[in-house]
């Protein structure tokens, strides 16, 4: 017999570093002699679009075009520490580093623009060129440095502002168990992500995409099968991972509430997409047959136990 249940899972999660420990990102803007800008910062693309989103963000704060930035970054030879690719944190942390530094460039490209050609204007795209040859080898290169906002808690009274700023999300799913089989098919998503605001829309369709696949195999598939230390699931022919066909339509819903101190008001939302996933799809399970899961992945071995269990129980 397949029984339906409808599940929802809501999370809050502070990004960065958090709990007082330093959350540092820096970043340098620079007036290239073929006048585009480079922007030269340590912050590492592991597929959650840091390259596209930070180079959009020097392009608005320059009034450029985005063709005219060329992103440097991952060569530690030349490019200033940003901090890692973690806490959900690049885009906010970075994000802002970028902005000063080229925030930083676009008041000096005008001061020159002034100076030497005599024009008063923030259109600065039509000058960077002729700029760029009057500095000569004299390059025009700024700063950008931001601290995130964090202290540490206290032990005794558990006050203090571990994170800043936090994200909220919440899922809700639809799935199918077929009580035979105990096998779980997760038919329908939808998720409420708040992003402050979206520098990016695909980007972040993107990662609501990814992070529900994460979600998906956490909660129903991807089991190591430890036993006595040893991984028994230890290639990917046992050690299941969701595919294209595993995944439902997703309806995404991205929630703009701008974040004053964020790069015009965005955040990071690299992990809060993934964390509600599982918990909503445990408590769909539950809707369809009453059976409390506690344990994942929720495989058919165990949800047939579990079953059997409370058949026993009743």
């Amino acid at each position: 017999m397949k029984k339906r249940g409808i599940g929802y899972a809501s999370t809050f999660y502070g990004t960065g570093y958090g709990n007082g420990f330093p959350d540092i990102s820096r970043a340098i803007a620079e007036l290239g002699k073929d006048g585009n800008v480079y922007i030269y910062v340590g912050a590492t693309e592991v597929g959650q679009g840091a390259k596209t989103i930070l180079s959009q963000i020097a392009a608005e704060a320059l009034g450029i075009d985005f063709s005219k930035i060329t992103f440097i970054c991952e060569d530690t030879s030349i490019t200033p520490d940003a901090g890692t690719a973690a806490a959900s944190r690049q885009t906010y942390n970075t994000g802002n580093a970028i902005k000063l530094a080229a925030e930083e460039l676009k008041r000096e490209i005008m001061n020159v623009a002034s100076e030497e050609l005599n024009v008063n204007t923030t259109n600065i795209q039509e000058y960077l060129k002729k700029i760029a040859d009057i500095k000569g080898d004299k390059v025009i290169r700024k700063d950008g440095i931001f601290t995130a906002s964090t202290t540490e808690m206290d032990v005794e009274t558990g006050q203090g502002n571990p994170y800043y700023p936090y994200t909220f999300s919440v899922y809700g799913v639809e799935v199918e168990v077929d009580t035979s089989t105990g096998i779980v098919e997760v038919l329908r998503a939808a998720c409420g992500q708040d992003v402050g605001r979206a520098i990016n829309p695909k980007l972040i369709e993107g990662q609501i995409d990814g992070g529900f696949s994460m979600g998906l195999g956490y909660a129903i598939m991807e089991d190591l099968n430890v036993e006595n230390g040893k991984i028994k699931h230890d290639r990917f022919t046992s050690y299941l991972i969701p595919t294209a066909l595993d995944m439902p339509d997703i309806d995404k819903i991205i929630v703009e509430d701008p974040e004053s101190t964020g790069p015009y008001g965005a955040k990071g939302i690299g992990e809060p997409v993934l964390i509600a996933v599982a918990p909503a799809i445990l408590n769909a399970i539950y809707n369809a047959v009453g059976v409390r899961m506690t344990e994942v992945p929720v495989t058919p071995e165990k949800l047939l136990k579990a079953l059997r269990e409370k058949e026993r129980g009743a």
